[in-house]
């Protein structure tokens, strides 16, 4: 099969076709979409939602701890849980109040982070030093003679970062504690 194609229009066709090619693909690139600004309260929303997953799937793994332990087990509002067992009938420790305790702490798998038994009794001012926040509330719950059992979720303990040490981060602790002393 034979085709002739005219000379002139091949030629003028070809830089035409190129120029406009080389037009088309330079002014695509140039093209600047609009930037959106991110909507911080659609950002919070979508926070709050994770978190409050996160912090209920952590409350589930509480709970099946306790009913395993088959302890009865009261819930405060911050989601504190406790367990009196032994009452004493000594002073109950106030905000600003220095309270020594004895304690052990432990994972929810069992193992066992600190203890008094190692390390010695403990003393803190009571909602004035940076401790563990469910410790604070823990130690307002108490008499002088108490021994209870806490669970403090994550947010109430370590938080995201765990303690560097022996706590790993977004962990639930359990914690032994006996009031031993307030003044």
């Amino acid at each position: 099969m034979n085709v002739k194609l005219n000379s002139h229009s091949s030629v003028f066709n070809l830089p035409i076709a190129f120029c406009l090619l080389s037009f088309l693909y330079s002014s695509c690139g140039n093209e600047v979409a609009p930037k959106q600004k991110a909507d911080p309260n659609q950002f919070k929303q979508s926070l709050e939602k994770v978190n409050k997953y996160e912090v209920e799937k952590e409350s589930d793994e509480i709970n099946q701890y306790i009913i395993h332990h088959d302890w009865q087990m009261q819930k405060t509002g911050t989601g504190l849980r406790y367990l009196f067992l032994a009452k004493g009938k000594g002073k109950q420790p106030q905000s600003g109040d220095f309270v020594k305790v004895n304690y052990k702490v432990s994972l929810l798998d069992g193992t066992e982070c600190y203890s008094s038994d190692k390390d010695g009794a403990k003393e803190f001012k009571v909602e004035g030093e940076d401790i563990e926040s469910g410790l604070h509330e823990a130690v307002l719950l108490m008499h002088i003679g108490d021994k209870a059992k806490f669970i403090l979720p994550s947010y109430m303990a370590h938080g995201m970062h765990g303690d560097d040490e022996k706590i790993p981060p977004l962990s639930s602790i359990v914690v032994d504690l006996e009031l031993l002393e307030v003044r």
